[in-house]
């Protein structure tokens, strides 16, 4: 790829709304062996929705940690409010009114709703915690998201998409100035990313500043004022969004044109029945559930927040106790109590947070690869090291994992790539059903149209693939057919190239259900 080359500066409130209220000019960082920031700009202005844009690895998440002290600049200069700012520490930024909403959620699990809403900023009845002011206060937040959840729920107990709603509500808490937003709506589902754009027009009308990183960059549209793109650490450019594209801005992120979305589809899906659940229930939304899957398809799982896809895929992976239901793979009833009984079987599940379920991430690429199939690398009792290291080149070259090093320790790949060490991992394995949940979460167009082009690789080699996804262009763009949730059952089962968005909607909010 073509290094980024710098354009113009941006100019100063350009977006038709208030003054600027916070600018980075010409920051550099350097890490060890990697310059992450080359002389890069960025203004916002008081009441705007500012977009920034880049391929994973652009330097997003690097600038906006280095405007909230988490990292110190090499060069350049942050002004906050006219005045320039050295913020130590992200506390010092949150005092000054900046607030960031991570990409990586950064909850205490086994603390309450409330306790980390107000973490560090407890109100307090004399020397104690005032517990019930907490959690009132709390609540305020929560149900101005419009979000089922109660603040004296622990936060371990939550979805990935209901403990994304905590983060939002703990940065609305904080009444700030200016408002960063790393991929907000990554776990959220269409009804829920409505309200969130909601609360960020009123946040706009207030006069507050949104840093808004996304790569779902079709819904830029409905929010964003103006957009910068960065591209390999540097600056490319700074436009009003109704003056540019979603393609010109595609261009500039990856420094050439991607004509098309999704790939076109080599897997021919056939008759044949080869995975099958019946009327099976878990403790968790899941009740009476059937579906099949055939041979060479695709099959999505759509529906809202909570409506039971999720914890369908994890009670027939053994993750969640069944209470009825049969899991026949080839003709052949498998029973899965435990995740170890679904491994041994061939089925594999995918987790939507792949850094808490699907990864070591402080263990290299070589090590995750083989983790779930050690005994095909183990000699007399003994880790092969040759064994794994081959293992792990086939699966780097198979995947085409960006790595250095099948050596590298993962947490330092960038998101698509870690997606495919965890596809290595379970191909390993050679599971032939794979649940893929939320497979495209947090990663950018071009590793999403990779990942896209594997799936569908998959399907056409005879794996079993099952997505499940709040995107609705995904589940249009990649599947067959489509299996519609609504609270713990399935509304319907639709041929995808016979539906549209609006029809599933229509199944995934109970206002039309098929007699299956």
């Amino acid at each position: 790829m073509p290094a980024a080359t710098v354009s113009q500066k941006p100019p100063v409130s350009d977006a038709g709304v208030g003054e600027t209220i916070l600018s980075a000019r010409d920051v550099v960082k350097r890490f060890p062996g990697v310059l992450a920031l080359d002389n890069v700009h960025l203004e916002l202005n008081r009441g705007e929705v500012h977009a920034l844009c880049g391929e994973n690895g652009a330097g997003k998440s690097t600038l906006m940690k280095v405007i909230t002290g988490l990292y110190q600049p090499d060069a350049g200069e942050v002004t906050y409010k006219g005045k320039p700012v050295h913020f130590a520490t992200l506390q010092d930024s949150e005092a000054a009114g900046i607030t960031i909403i991570h990409q990586e959620l950064n909850l205490v699990p086994h603390l309450t709703v409330a306790e980390n809403i107000f973490l560090a900023r407890e109100p307090k009845s004399g020397w104690f915690v005032d517990r019930r002011k907490m959690e009132a206060d709390a609540q305020v937040y929560l149900d101005r998201l419009k979000v089922d959840i109660k603040a004296s729920d622990q936060v371990l107990t939550l979805s990935v998409a209901r403990q994304q709603m905590v983060e939002i509500a703990k940065a609305l808490s904080l009444n700030a100035e200016v408002l960063i937003m790393d991929e907000p709506t990554s776990a959220l589902t269409e009804s829920e990313i409505d309200q969130l754009f909601k609360i960020i027009h009123e946040l706009k009308a207030d006069g507050v500043a949104i840093a808004y990183i996304s790569h779902r960059l079709q819904e830029l549209g409905r929010i964003v004022d103006r957009v910068t793109v960065m591209r390999d650490g540097g600056y490319v450019w700074t436009k009003r969004f109704d003056e540019t594209s979603v393609d010109d801005i595609v261009a500039a992120m990856v420094g050439r044109s991607l004509e098309h979305q999704f790939p076109e589809r080599k897997s021919v899906p056939t008759d044949e029945v080869f995975f099958e659940v019946k009327g099976l229930s878990g403790p968790k939304n899941c009740r009476d559930v059937s579906f099949n899957l055939r041979r060479g398809e695709i099959l999505g799982f759509a529906g809202l927040m909570g409506a039971g896809r999720t914890e369908t895929a994890r009670a027939i992976f053994g993750a969640d106790t069944k209470t009825a239901g049969q899991v026949v793979l080839e003709g052949t009833e498998i029973d899965t109590k435990t995740p170890v009984d679904a491994i041994q079987a061939g089925l594999a599940y995918l987790s939507e947070d792949r850094k808490l379920n699907g990864l070591s991430v402080k263990m290299t690429v070589k090590e995750n690869i083989t983790m779930a199939n050690m005994d095909a690398v183990c000699r007399n009792g003994f880790i092969s090291d040759a064994a794994e290291a081959e293992a792990a080149r086939e699966a780097v070259e198979k995947l085409d994992i960006k790595t250095p090093t099948i050596d590298q320790v993962v947490r330092n790949l960038s998101g698509g790539n870690q997606q495919k060490v965890v596809i290595g991992k379970w191909l390993f394995r050679q599971s032939r059903v794979l649940f893929f949940d939320e497979p495209t979460r947090g990663i950018d167009v071009g590793a999403k149209f990779a990942i896209y082009e594997l799936l569908d690789e998959l399907a056409s080699e005879g794996i079993g693939v099952i997505m499940i996804t709040s995107e609705l262009p995904e589940i249009l763009g990649m599947t067959d057919r489509v299996v519609v949730f609504h609270e713990g059952e399935v509304a319907g089962v639709l041929e995808t190239a016979k539906t549209d968005q609006e029809e599933i909607m229509q199944y995934a909010s109970g206002v039309k259900r098929m007699d299956l």
